[in-house]
């Protein structure tokens, strides 16, 4: 799993990174959560909560958006989304 982190700002990306878990001994929501947990930690943000429509969202979409009610800090940006990125197959 390759997971998109941007911070975003007046509809502007201010910091972004991707992670990547590809453990195979860890379920699909095992992996996201890790990697959430890695995009905060690089962030330096607070884990967000994950309400009933993140899922609705990130189930449809691959992906998903934490804004200020998400969060039990003050956050410094709009908000912070995340788009899963899918595997890019090698030509041979």
């Amino acid at each position: 799993m390759r997971l998109w982190g941007k911070l975003i700002k007046k509809q502007q990306i201010i910091s972004d990174i991707v992670v990547e878990n590809w453990d195979p001994n860890l379920s699909t929501e095992k992996k996201l959560k890790d990697c959430l947990e890695r995009l905060c930690y690089e962030f330096d943000i607070p884990y967000p909560l994950w309400l009933p429509h993140n899922e609705k969202d990130y189930a449809q979409y691959q992906k998903t958006s934490f804004r200020q009610d998400h969060f039990i800090e003050s956050i410094s940006f709009d908000y912070f989304e995340i788009e899963q990125i899918e595997e890019k197959t090698s030509s041979k």
